[in-house]
């Protein structure tokens, strides 16, 4: 089982690097953060930090279903993220 991330310093950090330039994806992760921050384990909080290391296009594109993780992305901590994301 993955522990819980007790760390509110860096669900915060994470939450701030969460803001896009495009609002849609903004308006996303406001909504997961608002529903998950405080529930988030620290493989969550690793799989959103390589999820936001992509372009705002590719972000979106994975968010709206467009596209499905792929390579090193394509792996369940990421997919059980993304679900949850695309969900909110």
């Amino acid at each position: 089982m993955d522990s819980h991330q007790s760390d509110p310093h860096r669900r915060a950090r994470l939450r701030w690097r969460a803001r896009r330039g495009m609002l849609e994806n903004d308006i996303i992760f406001e909504r997961f953060f608002d529903r998950y921050e405080h529930d988030l384990s620290d493989a969550d909080v690793g799989a959103l930090t390589r999820l936001l290391e992509l372009s705002d296009n590719d972000l979106m594109d994975l968010l709206l279903a467009r596209k499905e993780p792929e390579g090193d992305l394509a792996d369940p901590d990421v997919k059980r993220v993304l679900e949850l994301l695309r969900n909110v």
